[in-house]
């Protein structure tokens, strides 16, 4: 799923270790996109990527144009953001106690 963000140009690119914190999840990857159309293809790359891998979406909430999107896979749940919803939701901030797998600038 990172690799995936990743190739599609999303920058910030944060996997969370919520295992222990979180009951409905073991991870969450953050990333921030360009713009609502950024983050629509990036929405749908994954997607595609995960259907691929056998893995869909279990929910998914938020609209490109509302400047977040979620994807809940179960065991990761993807957070896209436009970079100014991003800064006004704080996940980061929210979760700063759990663990940093991977960030990628």
């Amino acid at each position: 799923m990172v690799d995936a963000v990743v190739e599609r140009q999303a920058s910030d690119a944060l996997l969370l270790d919520l295992n222990g914190l979180a009951p409905f999840t073991d991870y969450f990857v953050i990333v921030s996109c360009l713009n609502p159309r950024h983050l629509q293809a990036i929405a749908e790359t994954v997607d595609e990527t995960m259907r691929m891998a056998d893995y869909p979406a279990l929910h998914r909430e938020g609209t490109s144009d509302s400047g977040w999107v979620l994807l809940d896979y179960g065991d990761v749940i993807l957070h896209l953001f436009t970079v100014p919803v991003r800064e006004h939701y704080g996940l980061e901030q929210l979760w700063s106690h759990a663990p940093t797998v991977v960030r990628m600038q």
